[in-house]
């Protein structure tokens, strides 16, 4: 899956800007490879953000196992993220259910669904999934067909 396609490519550069771009903190400016190196060495992992820089920009590619750990714990990943592509997938698509569930319009959406019967939820399912199909959308916003 591409970014264009809402997902990283397979480079481990590609998957940890993804990370930067999709855990971005809610009502201030995005992290800084500084912060996530301030974060990650004070845990016990010593690392630079110029080193982050580089793995950023694809100019290292074969960090340590525990620089792996020590980004995936900070972005809230399983270290497996970074080098198996099915897990990636998973949580890729958490990523992106989160994502949307951050914008004020759909969480005021599924809040108003609270009370109602599974079959008007499911009707309710039905229904935005047609709209999603007639804006060219897929099926479901994390990409997978339902």
């Amino acid at each position: 899956m591409t970014e264009s396609e809402g997902g990283p490519g397979n480079s481990l550069a590609d998957k940890l800007n993804h990370l930067f771009v999709k855990t971005e903190p809610i009502g201030r400016p995005p992290y800084t490879v500084e912060e996530v190196a301030r974060v990650i060495s004070a845990a016990g992992t010593p690392i630079s953000g110029s080193y982050i820089w580089l793995l950023r920009r694809g100019q290292r590619n074969n960090p340590t196992l525990r620089h792996l750990e020590g980004l995936a714990k900070f972005f809230g990943v399983p270290p497996a993220y970074f080098f198996d592509d099915q897990v990636a997938a998973a949580v890729n698509a958490e990523l992106s259910l989160l994502t949307a569930l951050r914008d004020a319009k759909v969480q005021k959406i599924a809040l108003r669904t609270a009370g109602l019967s599974a079959k008007s939820l499911e009707s309710i399912g039905e229904v935005i999934e047609r709209v999603r199909e007639l804006e060219g959308l897929s099926k479901d916003a994390s990409g997978d067909e339902v």
